[in-house]
């Protein structure tokens, strides 16, 4: 009989996995101070990589994550967990952690009821000792998921793919590639299929994609030419990729809204520090009214970001509620551009040092474009604008 004398890993929670159980979590969880002291650790230029092992081995991995059959964050847990790393490591480390907590390894942790090689998998992925990329994006259709041109010919006994996939986070240092491909043509949900690829398989060429600003998240292009593999490695049910993909990319947005908090947050702080240690006429820069007023304002727009995550927050990560997660993945895009348009310009010439705050405003061009471009989520926004309505309703 398996060990159930302490807490599960919430991953690893179907009776055949037992097996193959990875690390339980460590009872403390992620309180502030356990994530602080593993982070302080860390070199301030480390790598996605770098940091998922470490998150690991203190057992922070899975402690973002609550039991039950399926793997679900625990929105507390994720938030401290993001603004420890947003703190201190560059914006690719959390991209690249981030990617992987709310998105890679749940849908990993999923498919392995069905899928032997992501059972097999999954316990090294949860200790960081190995990274998985999630490879949705193609090089052609962007976020338009159902123009997918990678396709996977599913046969009796084997699986063979083609196609390419560009800007996926963690790629150049992933060991597995969650691949999502189109399994017959046509543009229906349930035309589309994920693959679990390892990295180092016939077929599969990975390149570094050629961008400074987020050196640290290991992104990559994917180049797949006809990868054949065992049919064990569709990872799921053929044809539930889109639908699997719905559920977990709610969360990757819930965890990006979480991680924009914090990120604006460091931005105001500092941003009202450096002013205030400018002399100006007598006093400072930071206390002359137009500052004090841009300041305030922005303020204003971070602490309802805010709200809208610790209003929504449980509904996203517990059920999966995708018109909440858009509404979440709308507000942050918005605020973190306005948020640190004002940081940069008030900043003014310092702005532009060496990763300062202009740096930071163009790498938080991400938020409005990964996990779906902020005019596909207003689109559903739109489209559900009464139910959103009546959210708000007096009872």
């Amino acid at each position: 009989m398996p060990d159930t004398s302490t807490n599960p890993n919430p991953l690893l929670t179907s009776p055949h996995r037992e097996q193959t159980r990875a690390p339980r979590p460590d009872p403390r969880g992620t309180r502030d101070t356990d994530v602080a002291a593993v982070v302080r650790e860390l070199p301030v230029d480390a790598s996605a990589a770098v940091v998922w092992r470490a998150l690991g081995a203190a057992g922070l991995i899975c402690g973002v994550y609550r039991d039950g059959g399926r793997p679900r964050v625990e929105p507390a847990a994720l938030r401290r967990l993001l603004a420890a790393l947003d703190d201190r490591l560059p914006v690719g480390a959390t991209l690249g952690v981030c990617v992987q907590l709310a998105t890679a390894l749940p849908l990993l942790g999923q498919a392995a009821d069905l899928c032997p090689p992501a059972a097999a998998a999954l316990p090294a992925v949860s200790r960081g000792e190995d990274v998985v990329a999630l490879a949705a994006t193609d090089a052609g259709p962007g976020s338009d998921l159902t123009a997918l041109a990678t396709t996977a010919e599913i046969g009796a006994d084997h699986v063979v793919l083609n196609g390419r996939k560009r800007w996926i986070t963690n790629a150049a240092t992933a060991r597995h590639l969650l691949v999502l491909a189109r399994h017959r043509p046509g543009g229906h949900f349930t035309d589309f299929t994920w693959v679990l690829v390892p990295a180092d398989a016939p077929g599969v060429t990975i390149r570094p994609a050629g961008t400074t600003l987020f050196g640290a998240a290991g992104i990559g292009h994917v180049h797949l030419d006809g990868v054949r593999l065992p049919r064990s490695h569709v990872a799921g049910r053929v044809g539930h990729g889109l639908a699997v993909f719905a559920r977990h990319i709610a969360t990757e947005r819930l965890a990006g809204a979480l991680w924009g908090v914090a990120l604006c947050r460091r931005a105001l702080a500092g941003t009202a520090d450096r002013l205030d240690g400018r002399a100006l006429a007598g006093g400072t820069l930071g206390r002359h009214p137009v500052v004090r007023d841009r300041l305030a304002r922005a303020t204003v727009r971070l602490h309802a970001l805010d709200a809208l995550c610790r209003v929504h927050g449980e509904a996203v990560a517990r059920d999966g509620d995708t018109v909440a997660a858009a509404l979440l993945k709308a507000a942050v895009a918005e605020t973190v551009e306005h948020v640190l348009a004002d940081c940069a310009h008030l900043q003014g010439a310092d702005g532009f040092a060496e990763d300062g705050a202009q740096t930071l405003r163009a790498q938080a061009g991400v938020f409005g474009v990964g996990g779906g471009t902020t005019e596909v989520v207003l689109g559903l926004l739109a489209d559900n604008l009464p139910a959103l309505l009546n959210r708000i309703r007096p009872t």
